[in-house]
């Protein structure tokens, strides 16, 4: 008798669970993109549901500092897999073609950057926004992204106002109108500024996805490199991922009490409303329901290159076939929404 199957017999005599170390499990690194929010409860109910251990994956999921942060830290090959936002990895594999990241799992089908501003900033519409002043960050993606947002929506950039501050100051002066308006990502500004107090009908955006720059948001990435040497396990892993989502949308209390248990300042009820806003604008969109969980358009993708080519100054920026892949997601009938 193999020394594995005496213990297991041993367990069940005794009355005992199950061994999920029974059999080796492949460990993986994973880094989100930004401290835990509510979208982030699809890998933490895969965890704690055994998704990934049916997978025969140990997933050490931490939090990330930033897209772009999660992107330096995937291609040093600190963490094996990140969630990111897919524009800045058009820059870095430009810069960087022998550590080109891959998106593997393009989960946010539309993009969350947007322009936010309050009422009473004489902002109704999205053209109003010329002439006004905006803030954000130094290099932050969404403002580095605005004049092509400009462009298709028609908005006079000649006479805007800039104003850069750190990340966390943002929304602070937002409502203390400081700035005008700010750009960033809708579901974390919006609900920073109900955090803060701020009456939810007094808020409005203009997401980029919905006036006119329809590109793709936030993604899977993972090395080239890494995935030729792990591609299995990279196929283990967006089936948990595309697993945990399902789970999120059918019970939302319980992705955000896995969360909670994470993250014990985490505010639930205020997350699974931030959850509910991005599920409904940025993943479950007519192009999902249409294609699954995880399709790509190599004609949006292109845009969304195009977009950031322009915006950085890009000479050399890299395809949309060397960008994106859809070798490593399930079946059309898995993924059918």
């Amino acid at each position: 008798m193999t020394t594995t199957r005496r213990t297991l017999l041993t367990a069940a005599a005794l009355g005992l669970p199950a061994l999920h170390n029974a059999r080796a499990q492949t460990a993986l690194r994973f880094s989100l993109d930004w401290a835990l929010q509510g979208n982030h409860a699809m890998w933490a109910l895969a965890e704690d549901r055994g998704l990934f251990g049916r997978e025969g994956l140990g997933v050490r999921m931490d939090r990330g500092f930033g897209s772009g942060d999660t992107i330096v830290k995937v291609a040093s090959g600190a963490y094996d897999i990140g969630f990111t936002d897919i524009s800045g990895v058009v820059k870095f594999n430009a810069e960087n073609p022998d550590k080109r990241l891959v998106s593997i799992y393009q989960v946010f089908d539309r993009t969350a950057a947007a322009v936010v501003t309050m009422k009473g900033r004489g902002i109704e519409k999205a053209t109003d926004i010329a002439g006004k002043s905006l803030g954000a960050p130094e290099g932050e993606g969404s403002r580095m992204l605005f004049p092509a947002f400009a462009k298709v929506a028609g908005i006079d950039t000649s006479a805007i106002r800039w104003t850069s501050m750190a990340a966390n100051l943002r929304d602070t002066m937002l409502a203390q109108r400081r700035v005008d308006a700010v750009t960033g990502f809708l579901f974390t500004v919006h609900f920073n500024l109900v955090a803060a107090g701020v009456p939810e009908a007094d808020i409005v955006s203009f997401p980029y996805a919905e006036n006119g720059l329809d590109i793709y948001g936030s993604a899977l990435v993972a090395r080239a490199d890494w995935l030729a040497a792990n591609g299995e396990t990279a196929k283990k892993f967006v089936r948990a991922s595309m697993g945990g989502l399902r789970l999120l949308i059918a019970d939302p209390t319980g992705g955000m009490a896995a969360l909670k248990k994470r993250e014990a300042l985490f505010d639930e009820p205020l997350e699974a409303r931030r959850w509910a806003m991005t599920r409904d604008r940025s993943i479950i969109t007519p192009n999902v329901r249409a294609g699954g969980f995880g399709v790509v358009d190599l004609a949006r993708a292109q845009t969304l290159i195009a977009a950031n080519a322009e915006a950085y100054g890009i000479a050399n920026p890299p395809t949309a076939a060397s960008l994106w892949t859809d070798a490593y997601l399930p079946p059309l009938a898995d993924r059918t929404v």
